[in-house]
Order: C-alpha cells, then structure tokens, then sequence
C-alpha cells in the first residue's frame, strides 16, 4: 500500500530556500515514508495533539503524521535539528 504525501506551507517554504542537494536528500528520504510510513529509526513526538513522528535527515528533522483513513502523510514542519521543535 502506498500513501500519498502532503506538505504544509512551513516545509514548503522551507524547500523553497534550500540549495537542490539538500532539498534532493530531504524529497528522497520523505519519499520511501510512503511505501513503509513508520519507518524503524522514527521517533514518536510528544506535545502534539494528534500522533506525530520525526525522520532524521542529517542535519534536519521532518515532522509529519500518518493518516490512514486518508491514505496519507502530512509533512508538518523541516528544520535544522535545533529549530524544528520551536
């Protein structure tokens, strides 16, 4: 089963002032999330109202939540590692 995936505006905008090798390893990493959407290295993260897990990408962390009635996953928030829980 393969899921579709979302980003909200804050990874976008992220994206979008990225340099093309870093917003390449981001896309591919969040990429494999649809066919195996709780991978082994994914953390849960508290303080959410809904489930909501991190990816390591390097330097930077995605933030996303699975939704399976929907099929999907929504890309909450990209940052650098000491930005993305603010």
């Amino acid at each position: 089963m393969s899921l579709k995936i979302d980003y909200d505006n804050q990874p976008r905008k992220f994206l979008k002032n990225q340099d093309k090798t870093t917003v390449k390893r981001i896309m591919d990493k969040i990429d494999t999330l649809s066919l195996n959407p709780i991978p082994h290295d994914a953390k849960r993260v508290l303080g959410y109202e809904l489930p909501t897990f991190r990816i390591r990408i390097g330097k930077h962390r995605a933030l996303y939540r699975v939704n399976y009635e929907e099929k999907k996953i929504i890309v909450v928030k990209i940052d650098k590692r000491d930005k993305v829980y603010d």
